[in-house]
């Protein structure tokens, strides 16, 4: 991975981040996770974070995020987690009542850095061999020339709490 330049500084951070799902419960569908896909890819360009890929496991979701150093681990967390249920609730209503507490991703979660001794492929490869069964397992690795267009900002509104 190359190093990144900002206006006062160089960095190169990358982070894998596990999300899982509340209760744990396995809603993660191709559906759900192809309207994942589209949301991250608008937080992508909306935060500047670069998502190199994402895993699920149909119960809790991998990222692998490279981000500029403006945003501490916690807040890129928050960032996604918060933005990513709002919008999987608005479009999949049906989810808040298998979900009855009205949250989507369960608290907390697991942050790793991820370095060049253990790098992006080794990373990759990782995400690939979670879950029960390899063919279970879904990886999307994201381009540019995919982030869709929103709407409005607040699609993609972050959720202060």
């Amino acid at each position: 991975m190359e190093v990144k330049y900002a206006s006062h500084c160089s960095y190169r951070i990358r982070y894998h981040m596990v999300f899982v799902l509340k209760y744990r419960k396995n809603l993660i569908s191709d559906e759900i996770f192809e309207h994942m896909k589209k949301i991250l890819s608008g937080i992508s360009e909306r935060y500047y974070l670069n998502f190199h890929a994402i895993g699920t496991d149909r119960n809790h979701l991998h990222l692998l995020i490279e981000a500029a150093p403006r945003y501490s681990p916690s807040r890129i967390m928050q960032i996604c987690k918060s933005i990513t249920a709002k919008q999987l609730f608005k479009c999949f209503p049906e989810l808040e009542e298998e979900l009855w507490g009205g949250h989507f991703w369960s608290e907390g979660g697991h942050i790793d850095t991820v370095g060049d001794g253990y790098g992006v492929k080794e990373m990759e490869e990782y995400i690939l061999a979670q879950g029960s069964s390899k063919k279970q397992m879904k990886l999307y690795q994201f381009s540019i020339s995919e982030q869709p267009e929103f709407s409005t900002e607040d699609d993609l509104q972050v959720i202060e709490g």
